[in-house]
């Protein structure tokens, strides 16, 4: 198999789409007067979610608490602003979109560090991989996964694959602990068989480096509570897991749902790389929103649930995007083009369950890939 930096797309089928569907939008803020990038609301929004994850962090550290259940609680709280940093703070600043400040948004990026992943190898992973080649088998890391899962028709099936519609949303809560422990490791083996680590110097500093920041993430997060907090160590142990899964859940779900649905594609290149579709339409072919209506949801899963607008935009922050989506509709909606799109994020879960249950159960052999 090619790899992934050897694909390329159509240069010809649907070209006029995005080039109007770029001018539209480019219109839009232009006529708006208003920055593509972060507002007010997301500032006061990340001091938000960096307060709901610090705050109980500090209580533990410095109030003295002995009760074992008040401190379970603190660990809870601290999921769910981990769970707002990566998907409002870090998510938009790594793709560049949080401030039009350069040096804001890579600080802002590196709020990753502290919640135990790589800044730089979500760069590589999301931004540049799942990004441009979306749902296509063996580039797109989002839907290479352990051999627990097969969410991709073009992933060999396995016997076991037949109950992962059952079995997933356990494990999807161990996603966040992954990158924690092995994951980001294992991704930079595979960056730099795939040349997106150029050479050994650039290897070893970067590997390094997320040793260094992975140290000092164990060191605050987990071995500083058990020295200080007056609690049985396994308390603290437990905490640190019941955080890591409440997270590795809620992350789970939101980007799952965008991507393995009974609507999305799963293009195959021919034998030359090609990738028969326009980069664009392969976006919106491959992607799938959920809950448009929904303001508190959107809220706080960062505009996530309008991932069509963020593939196609990923540049632009995601404050925009519950507005950016008419435009998207409508310029789809002209050129025939699939909008995919669930009302509700209950109805995104439902289809994502029956997804994996067709993975999984059609007699073991690869459910036909759409072209």
């Amino acid at each position: 198999m090619k790899k992934p930096t050897s694909y390329r797309f159509s240069s010809e089928k649907h070209a006029a789409f995005f080039r109007e569907l770029r001018q539209n939008i480019n219109q839009y803020f232009k006529d708006n007067n208003i920055s593509r990038h972060g507002n007010i609301g997301l500032l006061v929004k990340s001091v938000i979610m960096f307060l709901t994850y610090l705050v109980p962090y500090f209580i533990m550290i410095f109030a003295g608490i002995s009760n074992p259940w008040l401190v379970l609680l603190l660990w809870v709280i601290m999921s769910l602003g981990m769970s707002g940093i990566g998907l409002n703070i870090m998510h938009d600043a790594n793709h560049g979109s949080f401030s039009k400040n350069r040096r804001l948004n890579s600080v802002m990026a590196y709020s990753l560090n502290i919640l135990g992943g790589s800044a730089y190898i979500w760069k590589l992973q999301h931004n540049v991989l799942h990004h441009t080649y979306t749902n296509v088998h063996g580039a797109d890391h989002d839907i290479k996964a352990p051999f627990l899962f097969r969410f991709s028709p073009s992933r060999k099936p396995l016997k076991i694959h037949r109950a992962q519609h059952l079995y997933a949303w356990f494990f999807y809560s161990f996603m966040s602990l992954s990158f924690v422990s092995s994951k980001d490791f294992l991704q930079m083996k595979d960056f730099r068989e795939m040349g997106l680590i150029k050479t050994p110097q650039e290897y070893r500093n970067r590997m390094n480096r997320i040793i260094l920041s992975k140290v000092l993430y164990v060191l605050l997060i987990i071995v500083l509570p058990i020295l200080v907090v007056p609690v049985p160590f396994w308390i603290t142990l437990l905490g640190f897991l019941i955080m890591h899964m409440i997270c590795g859940f809620i992350l789970s779900i939101i980007f799952q749902t965008a991507h393995v649905m009974p609507d999305c594609e799963f293009p195959e290149p021919d034998n030359n790389g090609v990738i028969d579709e326009n980069w664009a339409v392969h976006q919106m072919l491959t992607t799938t929103n959920y809950a448009p209506k929904s303001r508190i949801f959107s809220w706080f899963v960062g505009g996530l649930n309008f991932q069509v607008e963020h593939h196609l935009f990923s540049n632009i922050s995601h404050v925009h995007y519950k507005d950016l989506s008419v435009i998207v509709k409508a310029t789809a909606e002209k050129y025939g083009i699939p909008y995919n799109t669930k009302p509700n994020f209950i109805s995104a879960l439902v289809a994502h369950t029956k997804m994996l249950y067709q993975l999984g159960r059609e007699e073991l052999m690869p459910i036909p890939v759409k072209k």
